[in-house]
């Protein structure tokens, strides 16, 4: 297997807040419920939240940043043994499948004031139907920062696993 794509993206923790509180029904919009919220019913910290979007934001620019992608489209979850993993559907799932990509590798992280993630799209190059570019991310820009977290291996197709 190869490297498909690589994203990387940064996300201020307190603009990405701002951004939250100013925009009603935003984090629905970015966000599944249950990435909004812990295991234990819990409310998800912003920090955590502003990672999640950087990963999302990181997976667009991983494949190429297409348009017409939904946010919701991809899923950064926890393992029971706290490695973050991602899962795609919908939109990210097909131009994932287009590209060839078969696993994705996440790492997210925030510390001092800042979140940030790192996807890597792995697969077979050529084996989808186009064989697409990479370039940067479009989106509503809500903030963007650093910190580490861990890497974990997730399939491309929706399974996490």
């Amino acid at each position: 297997m190869s490297i498909i794509g690589v994203g990387i993206d940064v996300a201020e923790i307190d603009r990405f807040l701002a951004a939250l509180e100013r925009t009603p029904g935003l984090a629905h919009r970015l966000f599944l419920d249950q990435e909004l919220h812990l295991p234990n019913g819990e409310r998800r910290g912003i920090a955590s939240l502003a990672a999640r979007f950087a990963a999302k934001e990181a997976v667009a620019k991983a494949l190429g940043a297409p348009a017409g992608m939904h946010w919701t489209d991809a899923e950064v979850y926890v393992e029971d043994s706290g490695r973050p993993r991602l899962r795609v559907t919908g939109t990210v799932a097909a131009r994932a499948a287009e590209l060839g990509v078969r696993s994705w590798h996440v790492s997210l992280s925030h510390d001092a004031g800042v979140a940030s993630a790192v996807v890597v799209a792995e697969g077979r190059a050529g084996q989808g139907p186009t064989s697409g570019g990479r370039g940067g991310a479009v989106s509503p820009r809500t903030g963007d920062s650093t910190h580490a977290y861990c890497v974990q291996r997730g399939d491309g197709q929706g399974g996490g696993a």
